[in-house]
């Protein structure tokens, strides 16, 4: 589980998060929706230790990222925003870098490497340099490095931006097998249907702040809306920064 306690994060004169608090949940896919500058991306850098938070703490399994990154990041899968990969190496030699960061060697390293290539379908590319390969190859590549570890915890920022149809189907299918393992997952979406589509529970952010958080169904009796966009745009008051 991660648990998200009071943080507080301020740039300059710019109040990022505000006393966030909120649960991501064993075994559950937990949206954070709100619009750009809402605070979703600062939050998961807190999680996973690339910021430090002014107040509050952020806990995976009740170890705290700001305290002890390095412990928390060992149960942590990351999928970011951007899919910067090392263009000389190989496929096999990119994740086989990831599963070294996360102390796996020898054996157990190369059975990881072989075991999630497999499972994302990307033999015919593991021994291709990564350089010019398209969007949803790229996507392959990081799911591969962030899983190749087997963490309990998967975080992703805007998983969907940039891919094809074809790749963001790959890439739901491959977050509910998760979710069916048991895998906790977080990530930030500001695009409705992606949230609806995937989600147990959501937690509509503005302002640094949770303006309200519940199942897809719950936010829709909340607000007396039919439909989770008409919901979000009732409980932030514009649609502004949000895709459909």
């Amino acid at each position: 589980m991660i648990n998200v306690d009071a943080l507080t994060k301020t740039f300059k004169n710019v109040q990022a998060l505000d006393s966030l608090s909120f649960q991501a949940k064993d075994g559950e896919i937990t949206g954070l929706l709100g619009p750009n500058g809402a605070g979703k991306t600062t939050c998961l850098r807190i999680i996973y230790g690339l910021l430090q938070a002014d107040t509050g703490k952020a806990e995976i399994e009740g170890v705290d990222a700001n305290q002890n990154p390095i412990d928390a990041r060992r149960n942590l899968g990351i999928f970011p925003d951007k899919f910067g990969l090392y263009e000389r190496l190989t496929v096999r030699e990119q994740v086989a870098y990831f599963a070294g960061l996360h102390g796996l060697a020898g054996s157990k390293q190369k059975q990881a490497v072989e075991q999630v290539i497999e499972k994302l379908d990307i033999k015919e590319l593991a021994d291709r340099r990564t350089a010019g390969f398209s969007q949803g190859q790229r996507m392959k590549v990081a799911l591969a490095q962030a899983l190749v570890h087997s963490p309990k915890h998967l975080i992703l920022d805007e998983p969907s931006r940039g891919l094809d149809v074809m790749s963001t189907r790959i890439l739901r299918d491959v977050l509910r097998e998760q979710r069916a393992q048991g895998t906790c997952i977080l990530f930030s979406s500001h695009v409705m249907q992606e949230v609806a589509a995937l989600c147990d529970r959501v937690v509509v952010m503005a302002n640094g702040k949770v303006a309200a958080e519940g199942t897809p169904q719950e936010l829709c009796d909340m607000t007396g809306e039919p439909q989770l966009e008409d919901a979000f745009v009732k409980i932030i008051g514009t649609d502004e920064g949000i895709a459909a």
